[in-house]
């Protein structure tokens, strides 16, 4: 029961840092908005350490740098499929991939659920699919590199999983600190390294007042605030993965989309697709399947 109320919890509040992540995105590049949130979502998990306080050992530290090293992967591998389009195809396809892994390595472990848990499983799979379609006009065929990169994404999403849930279980939140130390500093070193780059191209001058017209400081505010929900999110996916399987949690958390779609009708008023409402009312019946396996 936990277990699937921490997994819909913490993709629904994934959803929500994505959808905040997506409007600091407007005002500075999707690059800089995955550095600040990771170093704001760092200071939010090491506040945390107060309240669910851990042992330090060198697993939870190696294991928890790694998940960092995955998830700055992922991230850069997604923008880049998105920019390539269409995010109709590649979005959902990347949410499954990212399901697909480590339900796979937990079924693989052992891991074992009643028929109707697998059934759940199945309607997660199949919501995350409807819940992450979006529909665009005369949308494109994707091309191989479009592919690879929601494959790659996907991959390292599903690789972030399985490597926090190998953690120590009294670990706290302590693999969470080093995997927001080690992707900050990837992301930052992303964006020294493309600064040098718009340096050396002459295009400098031009970008900060590009950054100033479109309100760059309150960018960096929903930026951080993004890492803020982002690190609550992560710290509750941590607590399901402590007491629950791999197997429920990866496809639960594959529906992160739904927060983000929920937000957008809230507050932008965008309109939701008739099979996104019917990805949501999957995804809800598939909670209630697995909370009762």
């Amino acid at each position: 029961m936990l277990t699937a109320v921490f997994g819909l919890s913490s993709a629904l509040i994934f959803g929500a840092a994505d959808f905040f992540g997506g409007l600091a995105s407007k005002r500075i590049s999707p690059i800089r908005v995955t550095a600040v949130s990771a170093v704001a979502g760092f200071v939010v998990l090491l506040v945390g350490l107060l309240i669910i306080p851990g042992e330090w050992s060198w697993s939870a530290v190696l294991l928890g740098g790694l998940s960092g090293v995955a998830g700055a992967l992922a991230i850069v591998l997604l923008y880049g499929c998105l920019a390539i389009g269409p995010m109709s195809i590649l979005s959902p396809l990347t949410a499954l991939v990212s399901a697909f892994v480590p339900l796979t390595v937990g079924l693989l472990r052992g891991e074992q659920l009643p028929f109707f848990g697998y059934v759940g499983i199945g309607l997660a799979l199949v919501a995350v699919v409807l819940v992450g379609f979006v529909r665009e006009e005369n949308a494109a065929r994707p091309n191989l590199k479009g592919l690879l990169m929601a494959l790659g994404s996907g991959l390292m999403i599903g690789v972030f999983l399985v490597v926090i849930d190998l953690t120590p279980d009294d670990s706290g939140l302590v693999p969470l600190v080093a995997n927001r130390a080690v992707n900050a500093s990837i992301m930052f070193a992303v964006v020294g390294v493309l600064a040098v780059v718009a340096v050396r191209s002459r295009n400098s001058v031009s970008e900060p007042t590009g950054m100033l017209k479109r309100g760059w400081r309150g960018g960096v505010w929903i930026a951080a605030g993004a890492g803020l929900i982002d690190a609550v999110a992560n710290a509750l996916m941590l607590l399901g993965l402590r007491i629950g399987d791999l197997s429920v949690m990866s496809v639960l958390v594959a529906l992160y989309p739904a927060g983000t779609i929920i937000l957008a009708a809230i507050v932008l008023r965008e309109r939701v697709t008739a099979g996104q409402v019917a990805g949501l009312v999957l995804a809800l019946a598939a909670a209630a399947l697995l909370a009762l396996a």
